[in-house]
């Protein structure tokens, strides 16, 4: 069955304009076909269209149920976006589809990119909560200093730092990290975290990780982060 996303459907009873055109234009949809319906907060709606409009899909929800995300504990990953956005656009798509709860990107002393446009990334993530069957949309917040992010008091117990330079200590993930718990993983630039930024991390509680051998990139860091996270929480 198609499903759409439209966060406030129980209010409005109408499909988004671009989600009304995908059902109406480009799936031919017509009034008493069956749709379902996520709002991004974990609720799923299933509806028939009322009114096969192309800007102002109606729709009638004949039931709703709630479909939480598949894991325990939220899944935070703080990331310095590429300055190829392909790859970080490629990072939001997979991820989303494995499960993660929220993606800050980072703006650290080595960032290739200062800014980012989060409004192609929020498209992605709406396609690929859809395309994965999920009902909850990931937060993606806007780009954050690191010294910022660091310092917030509520991020969770659970803080890593994956560091590449061998000469600090670091530990390897899986041996530190706590199943079905609230993380936040960090994911430094192509250039690495600086060694001040490093500092501030482990002062505000951040562990350092490595994810083994290899020189990852950083959109595959952080996908075996989220990666490892769903593994190893099955061990």
């Amino acid at each position: 069955m198609h499903r759409f996303f439209a966060p406030d459907i129980a209010s409005s009873l109408v499909l988004p304009e671009a989600e009304s055109a995908h059902a109406v234009r480009v799936l031919r949809l017509s009034e008493g076909d069956a749709i379902e319906v996520v709002d991004g907060t974990g609720r799923l709606y299933d509806c028939r269209i009322s009114l096969a409009h192309s800007k102002k899909c109606g729709v009638e929800i004949v039931g709703c149920s709630l479909v939480p995300n598949h894991w325990r504990g939220a899944i935070t990953i703080a990331v310095a976006p590429t300055k190829n956005m392909d790859r970080m656009e490629w990072l939001a798509e997979k991820a989303t589809e494995m499960g993660v709860d929220r993606i800050v990107p980072l703006l650290c002393r080595h960032s290739e990119r200062k800014e980012m446009k989060a409004e192609r990334i929020n498209k992605i993530l709406v396609s690929a909560m859809k395309q994965s069957l999920k009902a909850v949309l990931p937060r993606l917040d806007e780009m954050t200093p690191l010294l910022s992010f660091v310092a917030d008091a509520s991020l969770p117990r659970q803080r890593y730092i994956a560091y590449c330079d061998a000469e600090t200590e670091r530990r390897q993930f899986e041996s530190c990290y706590s199943p079905n718990e609230d993380v936040v993983v960090m994911i430094g630039p192509e250039g690495d975290f600086s060694p001040e930024e490093v500092e501030a991390a482990v002062k505000a509680g951040f562990v350092p990780v490595t994810f083994g051998e290899s020189r990852l990139r950083t959109e595959t860091a952080a996908m075996y982060a989220v990666a490892a996270c769903h593994a190893l929480k099955q061990k």
